[in-house]
């Protein structure tokens, strides 16, 4: 299956009533939930295939100290005091997909883009590993990356932010 059929397969499950469907092509088998929807939640279906592997990352250590815990609100308080950035006027690339994020299309070569950098419409951005198939990510706007989101080698929900773009 095309990762478009796919993407429509799961558009039609989210909009309908049903719980699960399944759908096998030749060697491929895709099974679509909708766990939340006998609670009454609009949350989107949840997508089982064969099994990966993902990195998981170790809890960060808590601080044993009291001293250590009273200085963080102390360290906190000029960041709070500083003004936030206005984000509003900038364009979100958001992952079309489930998978993992990675920046360049393998670790010898550059990445696709830097903060910084002039994209233009249906320029690869980033590719975005789902069942073990590479995809490249387009920008679906022209303009200048302003941030990256997400860490390289780092799973991604569908949806997710990916990058700002100022499109001015």
């Amino acid at each position: 299956m095309t990762f478009k059929e796919i993407q429509e397969l799961i558009k039609l499950v989210s909009k309908s009533k049903l719980n699960e469907f399944k759908v096998k092509k030749g060697d491929f088998e895709m099974t679509i939930r909708s766990e939340n929807y006998t609670k009454g939640s609009n949350a989107a279906p949840i997508i089982h295939s064969a099994p990966s592997i993902m990195p998981v990352s170790a809890p960060a250590p808590v601080p044993a100290a009291a001293p250590a815990a009273a200085a963080t609100p102390a360290a906190a308080a000029p960041e709070a005091a500083a003004p936030k950035e206005d984000t509003s006027k900038y364009i979100e690339i958001k992952s079309p997909m489930i998978g993992t994020f990675y920046r360049s299309a393998s670790p010898e070569k550059p990445v696709f883009v830097s903060v910084g950098d002039k994209v233009d419409k249906g320029s690869v951005v980033c590719i975005i590993e789902a069942m073990k198939l590479f995809n490249e990510i387009e920008a679906e706007v022209t303009g200048t990356i302003v941030k990256v989101l997400v860490e390289d080698s780092q799973p991604v929900e569908y949806d997710q932010p990916l990058f700002l773009v100022d499109p001015s």
